[in-house]
């Protein structure tokens, strides 16, 4: 049996009252990061993977220590 193609979201939903419902961009976004900035103090930490590329680790931990304040990364490359 051949799998059902799923159709791609074209546009950002959000949390209203219990249900998803369109929003625009900027509203994703906004609401995306005031609930990051919401737990940047207390409990945020960033694990990054061997099997990404140098890149996107340099990124998740400038992300980490930069944007969320936090030095609690780390990565399976130490493993």
């Amino acid at each position: 049996m051949p799998k059902r193609k799923l159709p791609r979201l074209t546009s950002p939903y959000v949390r209203r009252d219990g249900k998803l419902v369109k929003a625009s961009w900027d509203e994703a976004l906004d609401l995306a990061a005031a609930g990051l900035s919401a737990h940047r103090e207390d409990s945020f930490g960033m694990f990054s993977c061997s099997k990404a590329t140098n890149e996107t680790n340099f990124l998740a931990q400038k992300f980490a220590r930069l944007v969320m304040g936090s030095n609690n990364i780390d990565s399976c490359n130490r493993t």
